[in-house]
């Protein structure tokens, strides 16, 4: 299906650098002149495919999963200033911000105009998840919800408070497209209540709202069959296109150009990209190496390991080893929220541990799909499970772009990684065209200027 891009005047739609986008009709159209938004819609979907190398490229090479070889690319393993530098900003950070906000305006003017309500809960959804990415990789940013902003007021530019953008825009936002949303168009791809709470859920997990988490959460896991999602059988197909466990995906096709110049993810992974041609950070390797004991065959490995890298070319192998422009960017999976389940129920009824059995055994099935014995019986308090929860989720999630984000919000990125990070790093850098073209209206994160 043809994505149809409607180009309306707005800085924060249009960064200085970035203002040609093809139009369908060859001519600009007003929004007052629009009678039909699915294509407006369409666009607001279409957007988010910008954002996803960003993300994953964060979320692994930031962390210990995957290493830069060449510099400047090695300047994510460094917590400093250095991220700022202009190749990285323009392959990265740029593009995961201006499409992120094209996505936005695509969305407001579906909320405000579109007389459809599924339309519009679908776009509420997307505006919802677009402001999640930028809170989580920007902190705080500016906010727009005017399908016609008034751009020549710069002032709307300032950014607000990602707690602020949390409570105002985003709760709100994904519990319109929980209430307003069936589950009757995500085999197509698109939005669905189940998607739309389980990403409340991980919202509430991001703020800190334990007990919120857990309804959400916990009501996506009890209901999850009933619209028509379970756990694969096989590791192998999890992050396939056709995997039964997939809540949201953002869809990538060869027949439709994606709106992200630069190598896409995947390809990072298998080191097809000359500034990483063997990403694979050792450390990944020993995390998969610690389950070997408790593998159902004695000497046993776990079965996640051999699909998910290649110790031997020091590669990640999880989407492929050959280039796969069908491969969709998996935003959220069953698994994940099973883990953020356990995750929750630990920190809202396990104080003094005697609920650890019941949290751990809700692992099993992630844990028999691996080839692993049950986690029910090696974590008996608190503390314990919480660790044994993390380590589960870095190994069955690796090479999707969570654990940076797993570690700023849990607070534990001096721990697993092994140095003390200065917290302004925990962030990464606004893109230095946005503070340029609002005269520093827009103003960069501390540690970056």
């Amino acid at each position: 299906m043809k994505i149809i891009y409607v180009v309306l005047a707005s800085m924060l739609l249009v960064t200085a650098c970035d203002n040609d986008l093809d139009q369908t009709p060859p001519k600009e159209l007003e929004s007052s002149a629009l009678t039909n938004y699915t294509p407006v819609l369409y666009a607001a979907y279409h957007y988010q495919t910008g954002a996803a190398t960003p993300l994953v490229v964060m979320g692994d090479f930031r962390a210990d999963n995957m290493l830069m070889r060449e510099e400047p690319y090695p300047a994510f393993d460094r917590y400093n200033r250095d991220l700022a530098g202009g190749d990285l900003v323009e392959q990265f950070f740029r593009p995961l911000y201006s499409n992120l906000y094209k996505a936005i305006l695509s969305a407001n003017n579906v909320i405000d105009n579109s007389t459809k309500p599924t339309e519009v809960a679908e776009a509420k959804f997307l505006r919802a998840l677009s402001y999640f990415k930028l809170v989580m990789v920007f902190g705080d940013v500016p906010v727009n919800l005017s399908p016609t902003p008034n751009v020549s007021d710069l002032s709307i530019l300032a950014r607000k408070s990602k707690a602020e953008i949390y409570d105002n825009i985003i709760i709100p936002d994904f519990i319109a497209a929980r209430d307003g949303l069936d589950n009757s168009l995500k085999a197509s791809g698109r939005a669905s209540r189940i998607a739309a709470q389980a990403f409340l859920g991980k919202v509430y997990m991001h703020r800190g709202n334990y007990p919120l988490a857990v309804t959400e959460l916990g009501a996506v896991v009890s209901g999850a069959a009933t619209a028509g999602v379970t756990l694969e059988t096989s590791f192998a197909n999890v992050v396939k296109d056709a995997s039964k466990e997939i809540l949201f995906a953002t869809k990538f096709s060869s027949s439709i150009s994606d709106v992200y110049g630069f190598t896409e993810f995947e390809a990072w992974f298998r080191g097809a990209d000359t500034k990483s041609p063997t990403p694979l950070d050792p450390r990944l390797t020993a995390a998969f190496d610690a389950n070997a004991s408790s593998a159902i065959i004695s000497g046993g490995v776990d079965l996640r390991k051999a699909l998910t890298i290649d110790v031997v070319n020091k590669k990640g192998i999880k989407f492929g080893t050959s280039l796969n422009l069908e491969q969709d960017f998996i935003e959220l999976r069953l698994s994940d929220v099973i883990l953020m389940n356990a995750e929750a129920l630990n920190e809202t009824s396990n104080a003094n541990g005697t609920q650890s059995a019941t949290i751990l055994a809700g692992l099993n099935a992630i844990r028999t799909r691996a080839g692993l014995t049950s986690l029910v019986g090696t974590a008996t308090t608190q503390a314990a499970v919480r660790t044994a929860i993390a380590k589960e989720r870095r190994v069955e999630l690796a090479l999707e772009g969570h654990r940076w984000f797993d570690l700023v919000r849990t607070s534990t990125v001096d721990a697993e990684m092994g140095l003390t990070v200065n917290s302004n790093y925990h962030i990464f850098p606004i893109p230095n065209s946005e503070i340029t073209a609002t005269n520093g209206v827009i103003t960069q994160n501390p540690g970056y200027e």
